[in-house]
């Protein structure tokens, strides 16, 4: 994507800054996203920061996931290798159904990028009860390209041949499976 496009459905999305070192002054990746979304058309839901710190990040997203004014979730920071880094930890736990196709295509988008670097990258994606979650790196690169490669088109009623916005009730409605005996 070339650019920002107006979204035909705009979606309510709560964004989460996960840093022990930025602050809201200086929290350059949440201010992408903040911009991005807003730019095509979504409205902003919450923005919180918080530290690397694995209850938190829980709480605040099963908080989110719990809000039926909340449709989708991005979070920045906390998805590299050191001790520090506990994001993904945090939120695979409350995945019902893992996106992983999600993590593939951006490390794919990434090795463009920083080349090899993008091992390091654990960008994860799920659905959580009737919100879907991304993850993404604590970079504004990244953030930049997560959005405008991946999140953005999907959350596009328009875009083809499908995407998650029209997906969305549906992920909402879903019974559970039949299962014969």
């Amino acid at each position: 994507m070339t650019g920002i496009t107006k979204a035909g459905a705009p979606v309510a999305v709560a964004v989460l800054t996960v840093s022990d070192s930025r602050t809201q002054a200086t929290d350059r990746s949440g201010d992408t996203i903040v911009d991005r979304l807003t730019q095509a058309g979504h409205r902003l839901a919450d923005r919180q920061l918080c530290k690397d710190d694995f209850q938190t990040i829980r709480e605040t997203i099963a908080a989110w996931v719990a809000d039926p004014k909340v449709d989708f979730v991005i979070v920045t920071g906390g998805t590299g290798v050191t001790q520090r880094d506990v994001t993904p930890d945090a939120v695979r736990s409350l995945f019902t159904k893992p996106l992983p196709g999600f993590g593939e295509l951006f490390r794919w988008l990434s090795y463009g990028e920083i080349g090899t670097s993008t091992i390091q990258s654990r960008a994860d994606a799920g659905v959580c009860g009737d919100t879907i979650v991304f993850l993404l790196p604590g970079s504004p690169g990244a953030c930049r390209l997560g959005l405008e490669q991946i999140i953005l088109p999907q959350l596009d009623i328009q875009h083809r041949p499908c995407n998650l916005v029209e997906l969305l009730p549906r992920v909402r409605d879903e019974q559970e499976p039949h299962v014969d005996e």
